[in-house]
């Protein structure tokens, strides 16, 4: 009963929020802007490449979960990204599961989201949609894209990440569940670049090379990595996933453990983004909040949700920045 009052109040809280905006004036129908420039994206190969067929890199930031951290979302926040730390993706994080994220309140997952991607299309960039869950969570996923999708079709600025981490489940799960997800998308919204999960938090991207989807268009699969903790064996496994023929998009990482705090680990940071840089990976680093632990850049509540001076962030933050900023 409960998971049907949840799925039911998705519906209504996506309908009633649910505005064409497909036929309006947009910074994207500038040909001098990024977008503009770049068009639709989609994938040769292994590479992502715009409307050109040209090899395109996207790096940005991730914003953190939208039920914790929701004061960032708003077209502020957006701005800033773009016109000061110069990112020309973002990425926003939908939390599903916990308490007062999208199966509990719904009205604020969605607000969120539309008031984020809205921004980011406004401010001429590309945004990753991301279904931020942990397990399967099929009937709602399907509610959530049909309506998102619906809302965007017609923008090429929009990327959907469909799964955000897979944890325990197999890759045999996480793959029938993307088709199912795949499909419903793709019903709506033909071209768009669809983002996959991989096994065991997005890091067993071998069993994915091993057995990708297949029947399916611009398709890409998600690898995350904290640099303190993922070191040479998974850029290996990387690589060699790529080299047998997978399009990998690095939708999450970050330069200190796995459990977002703890030292970071500057040599090994620096060794992943040349690595990311030489495979022409797109990459979005974790994230825009303000939790007390190291992956959390802003410095802390008290901290201005855009326009940020070095003071207001943390080492973390001004590193991203100033990397964004440098590869621009």
């Amino acid at each position: 009963m409960r998971k049907s009052l949840c799925l039911a109040l998705l519906l209504v809280a996506l309908n009633a929020s649910c505005k064409n905006i497909d036929g309006g004036q947009n910074p994207s129908e500038n040909n001098n802007a990024f977008v503009g420039k770049h068009g639709f994206l989609s994938v040769k190969g292994t590479e992502l490449v715009d409307k050109n067929g040209e090899p395109i890199v996207l790096r940005g930031v991730s914003f953190g979960w939208h039920n914790w951290w929701s004061r960032f979302y708003n077209a502020q926040t957006v701005a800033t990204l773009k016109n000061e730390w110069k990112a020309n993706v973002i990425r926003a994080v939908i939390g599903v599961e916990p308490e007062g994220a999208l199966l509990s309140n719904p009205e604020l997952a969605y607000e969120c989201m539309t008031t984020v991607v809205d921004a980011a299309i406004y401010n001429d960039m590309y945004i990753i949609i991301d279904f931020h869950a942990h397990n399967i969570n099929l009937d709602a996923a399907k509610a959530f894209f049909t309506q998102t999708a619906t809302r965007y079709k017609n923008l090429p600025n929009v990327i959907y990440e469909i799964y955000n981490e897979p944890d325990y489940e197999t890759w045999e799960e996480v793959k029938a569940y993307s088709v199912e997800i795949i499909q419903t998308i793709r019903n709506i919204a033909p071209k768009n670049i669809i983002i996959v999960g991989s096994p065991h938090w997005d890091q067993d991207i071998d069993i994915v090379a091993a057995d990708p989807i297949i029947g399916y268009e611009n398709l890409m699969y998600s690898l995350h990595f904290y640099a303190a903790t993922h070191k040479e064996y998974l850029r290996n496994r990387t690589e060699n996933a790529i080299a047998d023929g997978l399009p990998v998009f690095v939708s999450e990482c970050a330069g200190m453990e796995a459990s977002g705090d703890g030292a970071l680990d500057i040599d090994e940071w620096n060794a992943w983004i040349d690595f990311m840089e030489r495979q022409k990976l797109s990459y979005v680093m974790w994230s825009i909040s303000d939790k007390n632990e190291t992956c959390s850049m802003i410095k802390d509540e008290r901290s201005p949700v855009c326009n940020w001076t070095d003071s207001d962030l943390k080492e973390w933050g001004k590193i991203v920045k100033n990397l964004l900023k440098e590869k621009k």
